[in-house]
């Protein structure tokens, strides 16, 4: 199969995962493997190794699909298990509650939306936004208490903070497979400083948003009284003492040093031990380890080290689905690199050029409208992509990072009634569904298109 029926039977398959995934609830690691399997049948892939007369060998469908998988294991499998688990420590060391304080100490108790903000801002770059949110709601609410500010914006501002790092900013998976999966994966460094530029543009929206939001619409815990101011001291008594603040940046900050220190050494040409030990040590998985091992240190100084096999197996329980979709997009990517598509496209590239940065994001928004999950709509979106990227002029290394942001937005576009975050937010803010379409929901789209727009401006600067 080639040119319009090949691009025909690619949108089917698309509409067919989606369907899947969303109206049918087939999980979305066999939706993907499934639609992957029938895609590459039907796109006349040899179910066979074939070998040419040259001697060239076209491999057959199972080896593609096993290629696929275990391609993206061996390339991000590592880095997203480490990143999870130094999330799963922060939260279990009271560090995340410690960031969230030093934010609301730099920021003041006077502007609390913008406080809440950066609060999930900064937290949910190494922790899930759902457990961010659970984590960091009783701080919410005795904000509410004592600064006497609508629970609505406090509720909004909180989640969009949460969710605009989670989306753009590694060690969260999400982003880590899409930069993995679209070649660069040992760039972190580049995909954080623009997933944090990223940010600027929705932090803003998500801010005024807020404010604007608050005024219209009224929680059911507006009425604040004495308990909630109780449930914090509590929570944070939990932890016995909160850890400091520079033990608590630690695992998060010294693995972006180093990398940034790799990036250095190889852009300063630097030769020798110098660099071979700068390069060793700013490889995602060897940075990430050492922020790991100052997790350690934190388990230890919270006397919590004896719980460090039980966190590591809760983490491992948490990634597990998420590195199966990831590979299943792998495998994906993989079938639409062997069946023609990027000949196809490439002789209509001027079509694509035409939606450029555009189509990853809509790809994104669709997926992530339809199924529920911003990780599994980076990941997917990750692997049809990547064969796509030298096509459409996006292959050097600061469009490919470009590329995940403008999936990243699309991931956040738009957050309802199919996506567990949507149900933590509105629950926890003590809202009705309703409600939760009127402020997370119209929030999130705002947060999309904002973000998109973002990146569109950078794509003209950086080309």
């Amino acid at each position: 199969m080639s040119g319009f029926s090949l691009i025909l039977a690619f949108v089917a398959a698309i509409v067919l995962m989606i369907l899947a995934i969303s109206k049918w609830k087939i999980h979305p690691f066999l939706s993907i493997m499934g639609i992957s399997l029938v895609l590459g049948l039907v796109a006349g892939v040899p179910l066979v190794n074939r070998t040419a007369a040259d001697g060239a060998v076209t491999p057959g469908l199972a080896n593609v699909i096993g290629a696929g998988f275990s391609g993206t294991f061996t390339s991000i499998g590592i880095v997203i298990i480490l990143g999870a688990l130094i999330g799963t420590i922060l939260e279990a060391t009271g560090a995340a509650l410690k960031l969230a304080d030093m934010v609301i100490h730099v920021v003041g108790k006077k502007r609390p939306e913008l406080a809440v903000l950066l609060m999930g801002w900064v937290v949910s770059i190494p922790v899930f936004c759902d457990s961010g949110f659970v984590i960091l709601n009783p701080i919410r609410k005795a904000l509410v208490k004592r600064t006497m500010t609508s629970s609505v914006a406090m509720t909004v501002a909180l989640s969009a903070g949460l969710y605009i790092s989670h989306v753009f900013i590694p060690p969260t998976p999400g982003p880590i497979a899409a930069a993995s999966t679209l070649g660069i994966g040992d760039n972190l460094l580049l995909v954080m400083g623009m997933g944090a530029l990223c940010s600027i543009i929705p932090l803003f929206v998500g801010y005024f948003f807020a404010k604007y939001i608050g005024k219209k619409v009224k929680a059911g815990d507006e009425a604040c009284d004495g308990e909630t101011a109780r449930t914090y001291e509590e929570l944070v008594a939990e932890f016995g003492k909160l850890p400091g603040g520079a033990a608590a940046l630690a695992p998060i900050v010294v693995p972006i040093l180093l990398m940034a220190l790799g990036s250095i050494a190889a852009m300063a040409g630097w030769t020798g031990f110098a660099y071979d030990l700068c390069a060793f040590l700013g490889a995602p998985i060897i940075a990430l380890a050492v922020g790991t091992l100052f997790g350690v240190v934190l388990l230890a100084g919270a006397k919590r080290l004896n719980k460090f096999y039980e966190l590591t197996n809760e983490t491992l329980k948490t990634v597990g689905p998420i590195l199966f979709v990831t590979a299943a997009g792998g495998v994906l990517g993989k079938v639409i690199a062997v069946s023609g598509m990027v000949e196809t496209i490439t002789a209509n590239a001027s079509i694509l050029e035409a939606v450029g940065i555009f189509f990853p994001f809509l790809l994104s928004a669709i997926l992530k409208t339809a199924q529920g999950s911003s990780t599994v709509a980076l990941t997917t979106t990750a692997g049809i992509m990547a064969p796509l990227m030298d096509v459409m002029g996006l292959g050097t290394p600061v469009r490919a990072a470009l590329t995940v942001m403008a999936i990243a937005a699309g991931a956040m576009t738009v957050s309802h009634a199919n996506d567990s975050y949507f149900w933590v937010v509105t629950n926890f803010g003590e809202m009705k569904p309703e409600q939760g379409y009127k402020t997370h929901t119209l929030c999130t789209l705002l947060l999309g298109l904002s973000s998109m727009a973002g990146v569109f401006v950078l794509s003209l600067i950086f080309r």
